[in-house]
């Protein structure tokens, strides 16, 4: 698995993205090719109105360069499709430096690396490089040229949905927009797949969605286009950054209590301790887009690398050196963690709520008493104590600090036994 998923990035490394055009595409056909199923890609034109956006002009780039008077390319997008700003109109002229300047962009305080600039909605042009290599260039007259197009035509996204017994959904999007990038956001896109993989081998209760679509335009595009889904929504999350050694960092939903908000975090604190939860705030990923106002999805984000808290981010430093196939397994290894709270979770009733029900007769206590409870006999007693119908599996593993394979080890040995019925009535 960890190979599929790090064979998957380095295909899709080279491949220039943005939110709009046949770099889209080409990641959309890639990643099928690991899915379960057929990716479901939509289309959607030029000039459509998506909730209070409009879908710009596709953009699609062959070449761009910077040149001296001699050929010798100083700036070459072949090199790296970080170079060119993203979104950058069509340019060919001769200029000298002073004239070119404006329309350069290094970062100072990290000499060595590119950064990754765009200009979705402003049509202008421009070309990112190192400090050092900006301050290596000659006063010269130079070629500029960006053979590029900016017409109607279409965003593009896609979707994978994995029926369950359950209509109620799960969903998992990632965003498909950034070019050589590894960790924002390959590392996510590999990881989702994987996770795809794995469900679709096996029964699962929930419906599961994953959407990869760009950021921002995209996302609202799938939110337009989707009204009657997202009341089905149980529980969401936004991926990014999974491929870095950061720890993890759950990010909360707007309202912070969703039943994903309290499955990742019992996850997160059985599996990997060393994490990091923090409020929903209004930035960073798409998330936003599912918690606003008029939608209020239960979408939560899990990350390891923070949004504009590493120095890699969004620059060349960003490259496969800088993620790991043992970090993409671990991140897959957590995401199997919390669709397995998700999945096993349960409010029950106790079928003998007066005092104390007699485990030993039915097999379901150690025949000899003492002082020493084992784990799953104490998590017997817990699960009895609160399964007043109120309290779910969630919950009480909160409660008695016991892990989550205990608590619902033991609900499972107490259904069977007869003790536990779900809140509705029905054994579940």
């Amino acid at each position: 698995m960890p190979d599929r998923m790090w064979s998957l990035v380095e295909d899709l490394y080279p491949i220039c993205r943005s939110i709009t055009g046949d770099g889209v595409r080409a990641t959309l056909a890639r990643i099928e090719r690991d899915l379960p199923a057929p990716l479901l890609v939509s289309e959607v034109p030029t000039g459509t109105q998506v909730l209070d956006w409009t879908v710009p002009n596709e953009w699609n780039i062959r070449d761009a360069y910077v040149a001296r008077p001699d050929g010798t390319r100083v700036i070459d997008f072949g090199e790296s499709n970080l170079h060119v700003v993203s979104y950058s109109a069509p340019i060919r002229e001769r200029m000298s430096l002073a004239e070119l300047r404006p329309h350069l962009y290094t970062l100072p305080e990290l000499p060595d690396r590119i950064p990754y600039r765009t200009s979705y909605y402003a049509e202008t042009w421009g070309f990112c490089l190192s400090q050092r290599a900006l301050d290596a260039l000659p006063d010269d007259d130079y070629e500029v040229s960006i053979d590029s197009t900016l017409a109607p035509g279409h965003l593009s996204y896609g979707e994978l949905v994995l029926p369950g017994d359950d209509s109620a959904e799960v969903v998992f999007s990632t965003h498909v927009c950034h070019p050589s990038l590894a960790d924002d956001n390959l590392s996510s896109i590999a990881v989702a797949t994987a996770l795809a993989r794995d469900l679709a081998s096996r029964p699962h209760r929930y419906t599961y969605r994953f959407v990869f679509a760009p950021g921002t335009i995209g996302t609202i595009a799938w939110l337009a286009r989707n009204r009657e889904v997202v009341p089905r929504i149980r529980a969401g999350l936004t991926l990014t950054c999974l491929g870095d050694g950061s720890p993890f960092t759950y990010k909360r939903t707007f309202g912070g209590t969703a039943e994903i908000d309290r499955a990742a975090a019992l996850a997160l604190r059985d599996s990997v301790p060393d994490h990091v939860e923090i409020d929903f705030y209004p930035f960073g990923y798409d998330e936003r887009q599912y918690n606003s106002p008029g939608f209020r999805a239960p979408v939560g984000s899990l990350m390891r690398g923070r949004h504009g808290r590493f120095p890699e981010y969004h620059t060349s430093a960003d490259s496969l050196e800088f993620i790991s196939a043992a970090n993409l397994a671990e991140s897959l290894a957590t995401m199997q963690a919390i669709v397995d709270v998700l999945e096993g979770n349960r409010t029950y009733a106790n079928l003998a709520p007066e005092g104390e029900p007699q485990l030993g007769k039915r097999g379901l206590y150690g025949a000899i008493g003492g002082t020493d409870i084992p784990d799953l006999n104490l998590a017997m007693l817990w699960v009895l104590t609160l399964s007043d119908g109120e309290h779910d599996l969630i919950s009480i593993a909160d409660r008695s600090a016991m892990s989550w394979a205990s608590i619902r080890g033991a609900a499972e040995l107490l259904r069977d036994g007869g003790l536990l019925t779900g809140s509705d009535g029905d054994r579940t």
